[in-house]
């Protein structure tokens, strides 16, 4: 936790207005840590933008259709629906279920063959390929561009109620650097050929969608960004959470495996509640909005920023019940409201690769676990300003042994790690800059 933010549990308000009156350029911010409050606000339909992902420092203007993670109003809702075919449950059922069988079969092949993996690395592979058969990113190596997709996140730290985002001149120069020769990386390797394939032959993927609609080179390229870090990246870092929590826990493992995959899915969006990648969702008010809670009352004026906490949302104990911060599978929730709460978000800028997301992850996890893995190296865990999530790096798995094994020695990478899969909630940074 960064120093002199507040805990999950000091009691802080779940609505909070923090005024930003005589500091210019600075925004007054709007914390919201209930889950009824945060729902009202992510269902204002067209009465906010986006503003997470440093959406509001994306130049307006040079593309024909703006990015769907950061388009708002009727255009973003067109988008939504045309887009929606590809992303619905049984499409992904039927169509993408074999693909993520044998992805993963292979890769664990190898980590068997290996005698281990390291976790993120794995995940990183699995989840790129998958995701890149859907998009159509097919014409390039895998394993490269991981590590391109990779490299965009090495971006420097900003603090969002900031119009100019809090950065000084040099690290502007960074952020431009670090961003924009990955992209162009990604659009000579991997982009440009799948584009050049689908004018040759259509498939059914999102860019031959998109070549379809209109969309340029440019506009494509912005789209394959977008979902290459928000589809394939960040499902790593759940997918490695997911894993330590069960192998944390002996008895849940065991449920997991001998549950159906209606149950299974389930446990995955219990662990993701607790743990979303995405710890905060950003929205700028472009019309009152009134809020209730509790019996107050509170009207967000245009032009304030709402940071809608993800974390303490999800463990709100009026929605989700006794005992918030405790991973329990099956527990109580409101009408309407599904296992991960918040962790993909709500209203218009609901995640549509939620499906996806926790099916891939359901179908590497029930594999590698059933080849009993033991945690040999504990993982390091970050902070993402971009994404305003989490990372873990470095959790390294013993493979291939016969019989039941044992815990390996544990190599302490950080003074934290040894307790964060107790309640790793209550660490984490409500406000990152």
């Amino acid at each position: 936790m960064l120093p002199g933010e507040p805990d999950h549990d000091s009691g802080a308000p779940r609505v909070e207005r923090v005024d930003a009156a005589g500091r210019p350029g600075v925004s007054t911010v709007w914390r919201i840590r209930s889950l009824e409050a945060a729902r009202q606000v992510l269902r204002a339909r067209h009465a906010t933008t986006q503003a997470g992902f440093t959406a509001e420092a994306i130049p307006q203007g040079y593309l024909e259709h703006h990015p769907i993670l950061v388009s708002d109003g009727p255009q973003h809702d067109e988008q939504r629906r045309k887009v929606a075919r590809f992303w619905a449950p049984k499409v992904v059922a039927d169509r993408y279920t074999g693909l993520m069988h044998d992805v993963a079969d292979r890769l664990l092949a190898d980590a068997v063959a290996d005698g281990g993996c390291t976790l993120d690395e794995l995940a990183l592979l699995y989840t790129v390929e998958v995701t890149a058969e859907l998009v159509g990113l097919t014409e390039s190596s895998v394993p490269q561009m991981a590590r391109r997709l990779e490299s965009m996140f090495s971006q420097p730290p900003f603090d969002i109620t900031r119009d100019d985002l809090g950065r000084t001149r040099r690290q502007w120069m960074q952020a431009a650097r670090n961003g924009l020769l990955p992209v162009a990386r990604l659009y000579l390797a991997d982009v440009r050929p799948a584009v050049r394939a689908r004018r040759r032959e259509p498939r059914e993927d999102i860019i031959s969608h998109l070549l379809a609609e209109g969309y340029s080179t440019a506009s494509i390229l912005v789209e394959c960004v977008t979902y290459g870090t928000a589809g394939m990246v960040t499902t790593r870092e759940f997918i490695v959470m997911a894993a330590l929590h069960l192998l944390d826990d002996d008895a849940l493992r065991a449920r997991y495996l001998a549950a159906g995959e209606t149950e299974r899915l389930a446990i995955l969006g219990e662990i993701i509640r607790l743990e979303p990648v995405v710890g905060h969702l950003y929205r700028r008010a472009q019309r009152p909005i009134d809020v209730s809670d509790g019996g107050e009352t509170w009207t967000i004026e245009p032009g304030d920023l709402v940071d809608v906490c993800v974390r303490q949302g999800n463990a709100d104990p009026r929605a989700v019940g006794e005992s918030p911060l405790d991973l329990c599978p099956g527990r109580p929730l409101p009408t309407g409201v599904g296992e991960p709460v918040l962790a993909f978000g709500d209203g218009e800028h609901k995640c549509p690769g939620q499906p996806l997301a926790l099916q891939e992850s359901d179908a590497l996890l029930v594999r590698l676990l059933a080849l009993e893995p033991r945690l040999e190296a504990e993982p390091e865990l970050g902070w993402d300003h971009l994404i305003a999530g989490y990372w873990l790096r470095g959790a390294r798995l013993g493979l291939g042994e016969a019989g039941r094994p044992r815990r390996g020695p544990r190599t302490r990478t950080s003074a934290r790690i040894p307790t964060f899969l107790r309640g790793l909630t209550r660490r984490r940074p409500e406000k990152t800059s």
